[in-house]
């Protein structure tokens, strides 16, 4: 078929005509630009086969990250795939502002040391490690599919961080740091928008019935691995801001802020201890 019976076949089945290009574009390896001008050239049977198939799996919900392999987050190409969760444009607010205290507050704290709890496809630790090499960046995950792809990313960047296998802070006993983020599970487990996202890790989508079990397990075990005055960060479901930012302060955290999203929602808070 030519490139424009494969976008009319993809606007047939749903799919949006961006993301259509995006697939022939991973399908072909033509460029966006070339298949823009070129609708009625013809693909070679085996990309035709593998555009019509990308199309179908993108109707029937699966991420267009897992399709094509890459996803795009604070200026780096990761790769992600069904083992990790697809890193969201709301995530990068986390890492804007871990680099605002660390060039503000930090920034004389020589090797300040940082720790993303819950790192999947090490999206957060590899942003907060590029724009801050000076920082000595350590990320923990439970699975080690996730670390896998993790430290694939890490290689193919050529950033160092220390990866631990673990829940949360298990694996960091004895140990200390300036500044912890976490982007947790945070979607209740009766949430209706779990069913649209069925292809993507669970248990990197909802840790329990109310959701916020992860955020208290989290926030509860921070005071024994933060130095004093360390910042604790999370990113948080637009309706839990309120309840997060009670749990930060009845643990004794100070300083207390919320930050909002693009759209306005409250997207993360955190505090210092």
């Amino acid at each position: 078929m030519t490139v424009d019976e494969a976008l009319a076949y993809a606007r047939a089945q749903g799919v949006e005509r961006l993301d259509a290009h995006l697939l022939l574009v991973h399908a072909s390896g033509r460029p966006r630009t070339w298949l823009l001008a070129h609708g009625d050239a013809p693909l070679a049977a085996d990309m035709s086969a593998s555009a019509r198939a990308a199309i179908d799996r993108r109707a029937a919900g699966v991420p267009l990250a897992y399709l094509t392999g890459v996803k795009e987050f604070h200026g780096l190409a990761l790769q992600v795939d069904a083992r990790v969760l697809v890193p969201r444009p709301e995530t990068e607010l986390l890492v804007d502002w871990a680099l605002e205290i660390l060039r503000g507050e930090l920034a004389s704290a020589g090797t300040p040391r940082v720790v993303d709890l819950g790192t999947g496809s090490g999206a957060i630790a590899l942003a907060v490690k590029h724009a801050s090499s000076a920082a000595e960046v350590h990320a923990v995950d439970l699975s080690e599919d996730a670390l896998a792809v993790a430290r694939g990313n890490a290689a193919r960047l050529g950033l160092e961080v220390r990866w631990h296998a673990g829940s949360w802070w298990q694996p960091l006993a004895g140990q200390r740091f300036d500044l912890a983020l976490a982007n947790p599970p945070y979607v209740a487990g009766h949430d209706p928008h779990l069913a649209a996202l069925g292809h993507e890790p669970r248990g990197a989508l909802t840790p329990g019935p109310i959701g916020l079990e992860a955020i208290e397990a989290i926030v509860d075990a921070a005071a024994e691995h933060l130095t004093p005055a360390g910042w604790l960060l999370i990113e948080h479901g637009y309706d839990q801001a309120t309840p997060v930012a009670d749990l930060l302060r009845a643990r004794g955290f100070r300083a207390v802020d919320v930050r909002r999203d693009l759209a306005g929602q409250p997207r993360c808070s955190g505090g210092r201890r």
